[in-house]
């Protein structure tokens, strides 16, 4: 079975869960997270992100959904979505590249993270993973690329997705982590530390205060590099077409782009089930995942 996701995120469903929250009090979880599983979800608002699958009474061609044998290169490009659980899939990647016996490859740390690429940077990027031999992976945070508007053989596409208001909640807490910045500073000294104020801030603030990084307007544009804010960005890829927030075209291209180029898209919130589908789907990298995941020696 491969999943599909409706990643729509709305600005009234991100402020109907804050205001839900009992007056003068945050929740925040052991890591100091805010926990707003307990908040009162509006019945009669049909617009909250769920995750579809499919109805497990349809008839599918699990043959036919498979986009593995498609590929035209044994290399497996995971475009990872942030704040998805994608540093585990990375991780369980490299271990089991040794058992698998491919090859394990991803970018390198960068000073700006930057996901949506002009066409000369895409060319740069194709020809890289093309450059590796079969069988490998590699993986980065990035837009999906199409390799075939560059002549260049298409590899096998994967990627996770997760419930999207936990998502935008952890990549705000994410980015203002101390230890964060620690490692950055390692890495590049001269980078500038951010104000104080916007570290502390919490997540209910900054929506509630209209913050440029808490708004979900629906057609808003947000800056060049890439939006955060929203998972439909990874699979719509890098065209114009794809940077207003949340609209409907650019959904439909991210599960246009799903349907015809991705092997598998997990689901953070159901691993045994995504674990399964790439055990069976990209059998070559993901033999024995399961086994491995769980295993007490994974960490």
């Amino acid at each position: 079975m491969k999943v599909l996701v409706d990643w729509r995120v709305r600005s009234e469903q991100l402020n109907d869960k804050i205001e839900a929250l009992p007056s003068g009090r945050n929740s925040h979880g052991p890591n100091g997270e805010i926990q707003l599983a307990t908040a009162i979800q509006s019945p009669q608002s049909s617009r909250y992100s769920t995750i579809k699958l499919y109805d497990h009474h349809e008839m599918l061609d699990l043959n036919a959904l498979n986009n593995t044998k498609r590929a035209d290169k044994h290399v497996l490009f995971f475009n990872r979505v942030p704040k998805v659980g994608s540093q585990t899939f990375m991780q369980l990647l490299r271990r089991l590249s040794v058992r698998n016996n491919f090859a394990f490859n991803r970018d390198q740390v960068q000073r700006v993270e930057t996901i949506r690429l002009a066409p000369y940077e895409q060319r740069q990027l194709v020809r890289l993973v093309n450059s590796y031999n079969e069988p490998s992976v590699y993986v980065k945070h990035v837009c999906f690329t199409n390799f075939t508007e560059f002549n260049l053989p298409q590899p096998i596409y994967m990627n996770v997705v997760r419930d999207p208001v936990e998502r935008v909640i952890s990549w705000y807490y994410y980015v203002r982590a101390p230890w964060y910045y620690v490692e950055r500073k390692q890495i590049f000294p001269d980078l500038p530390l951010p104000d104080p104020e916007w570290l502390k801030k919490d997540f209910e603030s900054c929506v509630l205060n209209g913050d440029r990084e808490c708004r979900y307007v629906e057609g808003e544009y947000h800056e060049g590099i890439g939006d955060h804010r929203r998972q439909t960005l990874f699979f719509c890829g890098h065209s114009e077409k794809c940077m207003p927030f949340n609209t409907v075209g650019a959904l439909e291209r991210a599960k246009l782009s799903v349907e015809k180029h991705y092997a598998v898209v997990g689901v953070l919130e159901d691993i045994n089930t995504t674990l399964t589908v790439l055990e069976n789907y990209i059998p070559q990298f993901f033999e024995g995942a399961t086994e491995l995941y769980w295993g007490k020696k994974f960490i």
